[in-house]
């Protein structure tokens, strides 16, 4: 009898306890007995040169009043977008001076914001407790205040192409930053270029099979994108044409060629096109074949389920579902994320 008070007053306790909480949206606090963590913020003038230097995001810990096991991440997001778009930084068991490299906050700042420009960014400290009164409630969530900063990102290193005749500049980067180049480039038939390293001033052009430092400039037969990858330390690189297309009884061709076309956009790494669509169904294919095609993940060509509920957003498998033009005839805007499996289909 006696343990069944003592658990009874605990349950009442850990209730209690509980509607004493406060929501506001997905943040829950506690209005008398909680210290929220604390966040200082480093100087965020990143600079390459800087790369292996630390960075201390000074913080001290959550003090629920209680025993708990506490998860904390350090998260970013633009200014004002109220952490709609996080971007995490730091995600452990600590938040007592979290120290990250330069190269890895750029790193990772680089997903969500842009390169070689300066952002306004909103920081803050995330901490989720699981509370040891082991009765199934669901965990606790706290934040830090917001603490605003101003982040110069670098770009990743990057080979410009000048192409021959034209002021626009397009580039290939490295994602190791080790001499290992890729990147998607336009150009039209006929064009020859060749490859600067702003960093070091060099110039990479053709030599033979390969290039070679003030080789002569590489052309192209026709137009359209090419996927460009050039390795700067076996000076060797390889440029094949890469046209993502659509193609089906909604487009112009319907299912025959030429697709399509879209254009990359480097910045938010999609291919993307404005275009009229009748009634009926597409899918996405790679240089006017069927080797490479992406199709929606529904039951059957033209089902309305190779949507998602919002009837906008379609889940992408190699060889897929035809995916139907749901809003009928007229000018959408289309979104394929290759890397993530996913498009976007919006009637203007």
């Amino acid at each position: 009898m006696k343990k069944y008070y003592i658990l009874l007053f605990a349950l009442v306790g850990v209730l209690g306890f509980f509607t004493s909480c406060d929501e506001d949206g997905d943040q829950l606090s506690l209005s008398d007995n909680v210290t929220v963590p604390t966040l200082t913020l480093p100087d965020l003038t990143l600079i390459r040169a800087n790369g292996a230097d630390n960075l201390i995001f000074a913080c001290t810990p959550v003090d629920p009043g209680f025993n708990a096991s506490v998860t904390y991440f350090l998260e970013a997001c633009p200014e004002g977008n109220n952490f709609q778009d996080i971007t995490e930084l730091y995600k452990g068991s600590t938040c007592d001076n979290i120290e990250l490299t330069v190269n890895q906050v750029n790193s990772i700042l680089l997903d969500g914001f842009p390169e070689d420009a300066t952002s306004s960014v909103d920081f803050r400290i995330r901490c989720v407790l699981e509370a040891d009164a082991g009765l199934g409630v669901d965990d606790l969530v706290y934040y830090s205040e917001t603490v605003n900063g101003d982040a110069t990102i670098f770009g990743l290193l990057r080979l410009d192409i000048l192409i021959t005749g034209s002021t626009e500049t397009q580039n290939i980067k490295s994602p190791g930053s080790d001499g290992i180049y890729e990147g998607y480039v336009k150009f039209e038939a006929g064009d020859s270029f060749t490859l600067l390293d702003p960093d070091n001033n060099i110039t990479y052009g053709a030599s033979g099979t390969g290039i070679a430092v003030d080789g002569s400039a590489i052309t192209v037969v026709d137009a359209g994108w090419y996927s460009l990858n050039a390795n700067t330390n076996d000076l060797t690189y390889t440029i094949e044409a890469y046209n993502i297309g659509l193609v089906g009884d909604a487009t112009p061709n319907g299912w025959d060629t030429p697709d399509t076309k879209m254009d990359y956009n480097s910045t938010d790494r999609t291919w993307e096109i404005t275009a009229d669509l009748t009634n009926g169904n597409f899918k996405f294919r790679l240089n006017d074949g069927w080797a490479w095609n992406l199709g929606g993940n529904g039951t059957a060509d033209g089902s309305t389920d190779n949507y998602d509920s919002d009837n906008k957003t379609v889940q992408l498998s190699q060889g897929g579902k035809n995916i139907p033009v749901l809003d009928g005839a007229g000018n959408y805007t289309i979104k394929l994320n290759i890397t993530g499996s996913v498009a976007t289909v919006i009637k203007n």
